[in-house]
């Protein structure tokens, strides 16, 4: 997916010798969490809005600079990368940068979510499904296999959690025998981590008949 687009030029960097009082300005104007900083048009970091009200006013960004937090991205990296990025470093503004190390402008968090919320994952109706096992144990491609021999599709999935030895992952199906792919996860050793009202109800079923044989058989 081409996210070029979505590079934004709106906002100038300052410059290392502005004082800390423009950064200020800048923030008191905008949502930004962050400003680029540049030194001869050179990228050197991002000034943090916090950081800015720690600092004198009139004192130059270049007696700060140790405080800059040196992210950014290239103008090729995926949509995905970008979101883990912003994720990462707690911004809302992301700086690119051409492979001459060049700055050619930013993109903006809410840009990037836009993208996600459009993907199948979340724009398509389906049901979720939460499965956790041994992290040396599972595979996508046995869930994968579960899932389609099932009769149904994924949607999407991805690592949600990991603890321990353990990992769980989400994945997005369509609404097709669910209960049945349930089922079949945990034949092969998955625990379910998400509850349905479906599974629930014939949980309940199989608990009743189960406390009913062993009344019988008493």
């Amino acid at each position: 997916m081409n996210i070029a687009q979505y590079i934004l030029n709106d906002v100038t960097p300052l410059s290392v010798d502005s004082a800390v009082k423009e950064a200020q300005l800048v923030f008191n104007k905008l949502t930004f969490s962050h400003i680029p900083i540049t030194e001869n048009g050179v990228y050197l970091g991002c000034m943090s809005e916090t950081d800015s009200h720690c600092f004198e006013a009139d004192k130059p960004i270049s007696e700060c600079r140790y405080a800059l937090e040196q992210f950014f991205v290239r103008k090729q990296t995926n949509w995905i990368d970008v979101l883990e990025a912003f994720a990462q470093n707690s911004s809302n503004i992301m700086p690119i940068l051409n492979e001459k190390n060049d700055y050619i402008g930013y993109y903006e968090l809410n840009d990037i979510i836009s993208i996600f919320n459009d993907t199948p994952f979340l724009h398509e109706l389906g049901s979720v499904l939460i499965v956790e096992k041994g992290i040396k144990d599972y595979s996508f491609s046995e869930i994968s296999q579960i899932v389609e021999s099932n009769n149904a599709r994924m949607l999407g999935a991805f690592i949600s959690k990991t603890e321990r030895d353990v990992v769980q992952v989400t994945i997005k199906l369509n609404n097709v025998g669910l209960n049945e792919i349930v089922q079949s996860f945990r034949r092969y050793s998955y625990n379910i981590v998400s509850e349905f009202a479906e599974d629930t109800y014939i949980q309940n079923l199989k608990e009743r008949s189960d406390y009913l044989d062993k009344y019988l058989n008493i």
